[in-house]
């Protein structure tokens, strides 16, 4: 059993600010399980592993015992949050929010353990509300409080609407923690407003007030802005095996140990003695395979992680077929098939034999997208689109 002091060492990895630490620390050595909260608007349906910053210290918490409640805000998620937007959000509809709550459990029980998980939706508590309750909620907070709020305080200087229905988000979600009794709420350092909400709510309504734990927005593969679909230095959740591997070995060496400390479950004393070792001339890209083995095989298993690296030349699989793909007919002299080596060696997708025999060894062959089976025989008639190694593709026909 971990000691208060021994949890708090490992909840701070990568954390951003913790609001009040002495009282985490406390509460940590109540001898009880601490309800740890983690709000999600489902407004898009797929993840990235920016996404998983926060997820990840649900995990740690999770695995230190505590209760962690995943909350799908399908009530909110109708408002939108607007932290760190200039305009009003579109309210998403009914269907679009459980439709994008279904894609969010199946992704985030890659990470966390579905059996230690509470999974709540808002509307449970904020759906039977009635328009006195809501009245009564709103009077907990004063214009100028609110007004206080960084992107609240831009637009209303830049003279940009505000609509009334954007201020009770940041209610709504404070007393999402007043009806779930959180003794600790997580988010992004965007959401440090919102988390405060939660503490101050608590307050009024007679409860300990909760710790707030912010965490960093990690940066996208570029090395400067965050991690985002809209500006293309994102990897996904979804993404396949080979995609994962290309994209984090593709990454600037700047970025691998910001990413293990956020990405990663590694001990840190592991992760700082290879940076001893990188700094003594160790090669980076050994330590990117690292991190992305351990990334894949969450997402993806074990088996997937051992064959990344041949599946990452897989064009085929990912849609990236040329325009100029070559079409090459080859003969079977007669007979009803061929071999996979002899049809590489005929359509000159191998130098000869020899390289013929050990691509296909190494499993970088794929027809069709896919990894050439075993025992493959390509027969008279068939057409198939062959890549051989990372960029020798054509498109062959096998002739009589």
């Amino acid at each position: 059993m971990m000691t208060p002091e021994q949890q708090l060492a490992l909840i701070k990895r990568g954390t951003e600010e913790i609001i009040q630490e002495d009282e985490l620390l406390a509460r940590l050595g109540l001898g009880r399980p601490l309800r740890i909260k983690a709000g999600f608007d489902p407004t898009a349906p797929d993840l990235h592993l920016g996404h998983t910053v926060l997820i990840n210290k649900l995990r740690v918490f999770q695995d230190l015992g505590h209760e962690v409640i995943f909350l799908i805000g399908d009530f909110t998620g109708m408002i939108g949050d607007p932290t760190g937007k200039n305009i009003t959000r579109k309210p998403l509809t009914r269907e679009q929010v459980l439709e994008n709550a279904k894609s969010y459990e199946e992704q985030v029980f890659k990470i966390l353990d579905p059996a230690k998980t509470r999974v709540v939706f808002n509307s449970e508590w904020m759906g039977p509300k009635s328009a006195a309750d809501m009245i009564q909620l709103a009077a907990q907070y004063t214009v100028t409080r609110m007004m206080e709020r960084d992107d609240f305080t831009k637009r209303f200087q830049a003279q940009q609407p505000i609509a009334i229905h954007e201020f009770l988000y940041p209610l709504l979600q404070g007393y999402d923690s007043v009806e779930l009794k959180a003794d600790v709420e997580l988010g992004g350092t965007d959401q440090k407003f919102n988390l405060l909400m939660g503490r101050t709510l608590q307050g009024r309504y007679g409860q300990p007030a909760q710790i707030c734990l912010t965490l960093p927005l990690l940066e996208g593969l570029d090395g400067v802005q965050k991690m985002s679909k809209s500006l293309g230095n994102y990897i996904g959740v979804s993404d396949t095996p080979g995609e994962m591997y290309q994209k984090l070995l593709s990454m600037p060496d700047t970025l691998i140990w910001r990413y293990f400390e956020l990405l990663s479950f590694r001990p840190w004393a592991e992760v700082e003695a290879w940076q001893q070792e990188v700094a003594a001339g160790r090669n980076p890209q050994e330590i990117k395979k690292l991190l992305a083995e351990e990334i894949i095989t969450r997402f993806h298993g074990a088996d997937a992680a051992a064959g990344a690296s041949k599946a990452a030349g897989n064009v085929l699989a990912k849609g990236e077929i040329p325009d100029d793909v070559p079409d090459v007919s080859i003969s079977a002299d007669g007979q009803g098939a061929l071999p996979l080596a002899a049809v590489l060696n005929r359509a000159a997708l191998v130098k000869n034999s020899a390289a013929a025999r050990d691509v296909i060894q190494r499993k970088a062959v794929f027809i069709d997208g896919a990894e050439a089976a075993d025992g493959f025989q390509m027969q008279v008639g068939a057409t198939h689109v062959i890549q051989a190694g990372k960029k020798a593709i054509a498109r062959v026909t096998l002739t009589a």
